[in-house]
């Protein structure tokens, strides 16, 4: 029995540190990526990503919730995820430059 627990104590941890890991992935990504690649709103990914982390964290792996938050985990990582590394610059925040008037496909001079 003991082997049982240390095994289910290992995947608790997996599940937690994977939805960690989701979770500070949907934070990084643009809000506009979101938008642009149709996968809901960042606050909406932010929110089921965190609740699933909270959740590992909180319940045992025998119970149901963190079999839910396993399953939206899941769905981020393998629908949403791909499509916003699909955009241009990966849909990640840009630290430095740019300025304001670039466009999501370089500068925008004004037509000259």
């Amino acid at each position: 029995m003991q082997g049982f627990a240390g095994f289910m104590w290992l995947l608790s941890v997996a599940l937690i540190v994977f939805s960690g890991f989701a979770l500070i992935d949907a934070a990084v990504r643009r809000e506009d990526a979101y938008r642009a690649a149709d996968k809901k709103t960042k606050p909406f990914w932010l929110i089921i990503l965190g609740l699933a982390f909270v959740v590992n964290l909180i319940f045992n792996i025998l119970s149901f919730l963190p079999i839910i938050g396993l399953v939206a985990t899941i769905v981020y990582m393998v629908d949403v995820r791909p499509a916003l590394r699909g955009l241009p610059g990966g849909g990640r925040s840009r630290r430095g430059g740019g300025s304001s008037s670039d466009g999501p496909y370089g500068p925008y001079n004004g037509g000259r």
